[in-house]
């Protein structure tokens, strides 16, 4: 039980200093009890405490979105606003469809996705999502959807610092799908840059690039999911920045407010953003939205985050502790039933072979013993994931090492 946190660390119902090294959950990235976010809300619930986005605006909503729009690749000029990282993926795959349907391509509708892609846990997002734990309780889900396989590959790409070498081949699956239903009938690709909640899965060098030259060859809208990745988890404010590739569509939350009110925020290119401009202004041009859209105490605290970010220049950090990060975690290799260690920027994952007869004991041992130890950590069956917010210093680091590698050792016995 967390009672209160500041800084790196959490403190617990029992007074205990606990080092948050999940940054929430992906999502504290500029720290915790930054004073500049809780004063900024402060203020504007005093002053509006909420305008209705529909027919109406005020003037935080279009301030953040400008502000983001300087920040994104470049041809993301365009963001409409949501309240989570699965309403952001609903919005994206209806923004992509209704983009088909105003350009004449209506039969542009079946969505591909990936294995192991975590995107939400509302229908759309189940669907094109690959995590069978989120599937298997809720039916059939949305109709016309395809899989790309994952990219992890331990047996080619184990250790590997930063993104893995093999498997950019794994790009081309897109193009048995596309000669299978017909370029006329896909809508939209939607994956993770780094596939997150999945086992914190690489992309293959040039893997990316690849589906973008696919997608674009067939008229497919690209769709990156940087609920993760976004505001520097990987180096530079998106992951999309980092890898040089540009999406159509980029979803994003989590660190849009460094957590500390809900919300969410989907780019879109000029073009696909134009689309939907073309009516008389007594027109909807969209109909899309939700009651909380824009929330100006919500836009409040991601103006005030992104002061953070850009004030101390945290957008870097990631690349600037990348190679200590790494470094520290692959001196964990050679310890017992530790099959594979992956990472990027400031985000990690330690995958654990798992006990006979016991998927995912291996990895709470050592998840628990970490807690009880003064450190959190993400546990995922046998995989331990880490993303600690951006402000980490080394001896952080070390301590979380410190952490994790008694932990494995204790649950090897």
């Amino acid at each position: 039980m967390l009672t209160s946190a500041e800084g790196m660390y959490y403190q617990d119902d029992k007074g205990r200093s606990v080092l948050d090294g999940c940054a929430g959950l992906w999502c504290v990235n500029a720290g915790h009890g930054r004073k500049e976010i809780s004063e900024a809300v402060a203020r504007q619930v005093a002053k509006l405490d909420y305008a209705p986005p529909f027919q109406m605006g005020h003037p935080l909503a279009f301030e953040f979105a400008e502000r983001l729009a300087e920040i994104a690749p470049e041809k993301l000029n365009h963001v409409f606003f949501t309240n989570s990282g699965s309403e952001s993926v609903e919005t994206a795959l209806k923004i992509a469809l209704g983009y088909h349907r105003l350009k004449g391509d209506a039969t542009r509708q079946r969505l591909i996705g990936r294995e192991r892609g975590y995107h939400g846990v509302n229908f759309g997002g189940i669907s094109v999502g690959g995590i069978g734990n989120n599937r298997k309780m809720f039916g059939a889900g949305l109709s016309g959807i395809d899989h790309l396989p994952h990219t992890l590959n331990i047996n080619l790409n184990a250790f590997t610092k930063g993104l893995p070498e093999h498997g950019v081949e794994l790009a081309d699956a897109l193009e048995q799908i596309i000669a299978l239903h017909d370029a006329s009938n896909i809508a939209a690709v939607i994956v993770e840059p780094m596939s997150g909640s999945g086992g914190v899965i690489m992309p293959p060098q040039g893997y990316l690039k690849r589906l973008r030259e696919i997608t674009r060859k067939h008229g497919i809208l690209l769709i990156f999911d940087e609920v993760i990745t976004g505001f520097g988890r990987v180096g530079k404010a998106f992951a999309s920045t980092r890898w040089g590739v540009e999406p159509d569509i980029m979803t994003t939350a989590k660190g849009l407010t460094n957590g500390v009110i809900p919300m969410g925020a989907v780019f879109v290119s000029d073009e696909i953003h134009d689309a939907f401009m073309t009516g008389p202004e007594s027109m909807i041009e969209l109909f899309h939205g939700y009651t909380y859209s824009g929330h100006p105490v919500a836009c409040a605290a991601g103006l005030a985050a992104l002061d953070i970010y850009e004030k101390e220049n945290l957008f870097d950090r990631a690349i600037e502790l990348e190679d200590k990060f790494a470094e520290s975690l692959l001196s964990m290799k050679e310890l017992p039933n530790v099959i594979d260690i992956r990472n990027t920027g400031l985000v990690a994952a330690i995958e654990l072979a798992p006990e006979t007869g016991k998927p995912g004991e291996r990895g709470h041992k050592v998840f628990k013993h970490c807690y009880e130890n003064g450190v959190l950590v993400r546990w995922t069956g046998d995989i331990l994931a880490m993303s600690p917010p951006l402000i980490i210093e080394p001896a952080h680091i070390d301590q979380m090492v410190s952490a994790l590698r008694e932990g494995i050792l204790l649950a090897s016995n």
